[in-house]
């Protein structure tokens, strides 16, 4: 089992750094003029690695997405930005999994709500003002609608025996 959980691993960091790295050649701008607003869809490899496999093995996923990333064209406020939101809504899906009353989609919006406040944070921090706390309405806003459409799809996957 081991090596099962290693190579699932493997792929889902690798599959999380394509979908970071295609969602940054998207011009969502052109669509929802909106700064800072993504789909998020390296989030599905976060939810789904929750829901597949040990909190561990999810946060390293997760944690090295974020590096290596970087390393794909970021920076290191970018860095920030996705290190902060990655781990509050991380946090927050791992203790909202454990609500049996909420299913993944829940769990994805709260994540969602989770990140954005993460970065939120970030910037207050790297801009010295929490001036910038006023766009975080936006933000949830925003998450709502990404939270459901990864949820969503992530309900669908984790039917799916690996």
């Amino acid at each position: 089992m081991k090596t099962k959980k290693l190579a699932l691993s493997a792929v889902l960091l690798a599959l999380a750094l394509s979908l970071s790295y295609v969602e940054r050649l998207l011009p969502l701008e052109l669509v929802i003029p909106l700064p800072g607003v993504k789909l998020g869809l390296a989030n599905t490899v976060t939810l789904y690695s929750i829901c597949a496999l040990d909190p561990l093995s999810a946060l390293a996923i997760l944690i090295l997405r974020c590096i290596m990333s970087t390393f794909f064209g970021g920076t290191a406020t970018s860095l920030a930005f996705s290190l902060a939101g990655g781990a509050l809504a991380f946090a927050v899906m791992l203790g909202a999994k454990k609500i049996a009353a909420l299913s993944e989609i829940g769990v994805s919006v709260l994540g969602a709500a989770g990140h954005n406040i993460g970065q939120i944070l970030a910037a207050a921090v790297l801009m010295r003002t929490f001036g910038v706390a006023a766009y975080l309405p936006v933000m949830l806003v925003a998450g709502v609608f990404t939270g459901v459409a990864i949820g969503f799809a992530v309900q669908r996957l984790v039917r799916i025996k690996v």
